[in-house]
C-alpha cells in the first residue's frame, strides 16, 4: 500500500528522454535483501537490461542492503515505464534464483532530474559513495555493488 504522501511524490512526475535523472527505490519494508552477495548481484543485470532495451543509459548505480540508487540518462518512454520494468525484471530474477519470498520492493520510487547546474559526475560521486557515509566500509574499493561509467 502507498504512503498517504505517495501521491504528491507523482504529482508532477514527468520524464523527459535526454535528461539525467537520480532514481531511488527501496525494498519492502527495508528488508535487508541485497545483504546477500548474490541478490545484490542481481540487480546490475537490469540495469544492464534496460540499457540493452534502449530505455536509459546507466551513468552510475550502487546497490545497498536495503535500497538502489541509480543514475541514469533516459532514451526513450517514461520514468514509470522504467522502474516498473526494473522491478518486475529484478524481483523475477530473485525468484529464479532462489534468494526472494514474497514482495521485493515498496510501491513506488523516488526520482530527481538533475538540473542544469548540477555536475553530473558530483552526483555520481554522492551515488557510489553511499557504502562510505552508511559505514559499510572504510574504502570504497572494499563494497562490491557499484559502478560508474567513468571509472
Amino acid at each position: 500500500m502507498d504512503s498517504p504522501a505517495s501521491h504528491r511524490l507523482r504529482r508532477g512526475r514527468f520524464s523527459e528522454p535526454g535528461r539525467y535523472y537520480l532514481l531511488t527505490s527501496i525494498t519492502r519494508n527495508r528488508e535487508p535483501i541485497f545483504e546477500s552477495f548474490q541478490a545484490a548481484r542481481c540487480i546490475p543485470a537490469q540495469f544492464q537490461q534496460a540499457q540493452i532495451d534502449g530505455a536509459a543509459r546507466t551513468l552510475a548505480w550502487v546497490v545497498m542492503p536495503d535500497h538502489v540508487h541509480w543514475l541514469i540518462e533516459l532514451q526513450h518512454g517514461s520514468l514509470a515505464c522504467l522502474m516498473r520494468r526494473f522491478k518486475s525484471r529484478s524481483r523475477c530474477a530473485l525468484y529464479k534464483q532462489g534468494t526472494l519470498q514474497g514482495k521485493l520492493w515498496q510501491p513506488g520510487y523516488h526520482d530527481h532530474a538533475l538540473r542544469r547546474e548540477e555536475k553530473v559526475r558530483v552526483v555520481a560521486r554522492y551515488v557510489v559513495a553511499n557504502p562510505l557515509r552508511a559505514g559499510l566500509v572504510t574504502k570504497l574499493g572494499d563494497y562490491p555493488h557499484w559502478d560508474a561509467v567513468w571509472l
